[in-house]
């Protein structure tokens, strides 16, 4: 059989990131699950840490997601009791979310994925900091429409 044109997978920038982001779940995984929230709840919570108040809108485009795919976590947390939506006063087809104190709560509780993320990698702060604006300019640079 000749061999394949293809590098190996190990040498594929795309395998080697979707592996990495497999592997952050894992190492996640059992912190969200003490939470009692999954990694898409987590990334709402995020969002709103960022920018509470944020339309439902707001937050999937944040995530790079579509609002449909937003709102089935965003009503999980709130039957939680994480995060409330309201309807907007100026304009009703906008719906804001908005933390509760239980809600804040937990997004403090949660700066120890990122932490021991760092302390997994290896890495130094700054190191890691380094690495992420580094795969975010990748990012962006590949979101660049020419």
């Amino acid at each position: 059989m000749p061999a394949s044109p293809l590098p190996p997978l190990d040498e594929q920038l795309c395998f080697s990131l979707y592996t990495a982001h497999i592997a952050i779940n894992r190492v996640y995984k059992p912190m969200l699950d003490d939470m009692g929230i999954t990694y898409p709840q987590y990334l709402v919570m995020s969002v709103l840490g960022e920018q509470d108040g944020s339309t439902i809108g707001t937050i999937a485009e944040r995530l790079g997601l579509e609002s449909s795919t937003i709102t089935p976590p965003v009503k999980r947390l709130e039957q939680a009791g994480l995060l409330e939506r309201r309807r907007s006063k100026t304009d009703e087809r906008q719906v804001h979310v908005w933390l509760t104190d239980a809600g804040r709560a937990l997004i403090a509780k949660s700066t120890c994925l990122g932490e021991t993320l760092i302390e997994r990698s290896g890495m130094t702060p700054k190191e890691f900091q380094a690495f992420n604006r580094q795969v975010r300019t990748f990012l962006g640079a590949l979101e660049r429409k020419d």
